[in-house]
């Protein structure tokens, strides 16, 4: 099996932007605030929005089983306030859960967090355990910077993220470290939020001893690690200035990265670079890089490719990056499918 941990809903029916967009309108004249009920999305518009653009790729491209959470750049949590983020969170949460039912064999939910800048982390924690006990979640996307890249957020070390961790602990339940749009005109969303991002919490990461205190914690940085891989010496050598163990035994119990690195010079870096254990198979197919690569003729996010043209895997590594290690970083993931005989 092959499973892709890495997945967002960039294809939802216009009706969901539509009603987004009204929303935003409805912080300035409440008049015009939609309520939950407003926003009508049918299982056949979902159908389509699926079969026509994820699942199409899925089969052509060989993966069978995707990760499946609401788009990243539209959580947008420096918008309004908490009460507009629980509401967005809700909504977009629940149209993954649908895909999920409609596509049970394909599509495994994971969960959007209503992160407000400046609102304490713990309030997340009731759309948290919505999210897991009603729709099955087996993992959410933590956003480092609610702010949207002006970073007014203490770092993933500091003790304000403590009641997500436990709860995270508790439900043996990976965060995926995905920042959203950003607000900046400085940063990019995709070419230099995102990967600033990645790299950013991997430094906070190094710099704390976040994971003394919650020794099975789980983080996975997507795109490749951002700059971390690249520059694994800086940080090797950062860490043993500060007189931290080595990053063996100080984060990579409880650190992984995603394949979402498109072109294969880079793969073979991060699977040079980054233990086998600690890689696991993305693509983020129809999100920030869509087009086709004109030196191979194929698509950038066709991460499988690059897996499969690998000289320095085995396939016993093959096997352990498309599903081994996905199974064992996502616990709730592995019995599900063990519940389904897989």
């Amino acid at each position: 099996m092959i499973i892709d941990c890495h997945g967002h809903f960039t294809t939802a029916p216009k009706a969901l932007e539509d009603w987004r967009n009204q929303q935003i309108a409805g912080i300035k004249d409440p008049s015009v605030m939609p309520r939950a009920g407003d926003l009508k999305i049918s299982d056949d518009d979902l159908r389509e929005a699926i079969e026509t653009n994820q699942l199409k790729l899925m089969k052509e491209r060989g993966s069978d089983l995707t990760l499946f959470s609401p788009r990243a750049s539209f959580m947008a949590h420096h918008i309004g306030d908490f009460n507009v983020s629980s509401s967005w969170a809700a909504i977009c949460n629940e149209l993954v859960f649908r895909v999920s039912r409609l596509f049970p064999e394909h599509f495994v939910p994971v969960a959007m967090l209503p992160q407000s800048p400046g609102v304490d982390p713990a309030t997340c924690i009731p759309e948290l355990e919505k999210c897991v006990k009603e729709y099955g979640a087996v993992g959410i996307n933590l956003n480092p910077d609610p702010s949207g890249g002006h970073w007014t957020s203490p770092p993933l070390t500091d003790r304000s993220w403590y009641p997500i961790y436990e709860k995270m602990v508790e439900y043996d339940l990976p965060a995926m470290i995905h920042v959203s749009t950003s607000c900046n005109a400085c940063f990019h969303t995709t070419g230099a939020h995102y990967l600033n991002a990645d790299t950013t919490a991997f430094m906070q990461c190094i710099q704390g001893d976040l994971f003394k205190d919650f020794p099975t914690l789980k983080f996975l940085i997507p795109h490749g690690g951002g700059a971390v891989p690249y520059h694994w010496g800086r940080f090797r050598g950062l860490a043993q200035e500060m007189k931290k163990p080595l990053l063996t035994e100080h984060v990579l119990n409880n650190i992984y990265f995603d394949t979402c690195v498109y072109h294969q010079p880079g793969i073979d870096l991060l699977n040079t670079v980054i233990p086998v254990k600690n890689v696991l198979f993305a693509s983020e197919m129809i999100g920030a890089v869509r087009g086709i690569d004109p030196t191979t003729g194929h698509y950038y996010d066709d991460t499988k490719r690059y897996i499969e043209a690998s000289k320095i895997l085995s396939a016993q590594d093959k096997q352990a990056i498309y599903e081994g290690n996905t199974r064992r970083v996502f616990s709730r993931l592995d019995q599900r499918l063990k519940a389904q005989g897989k």
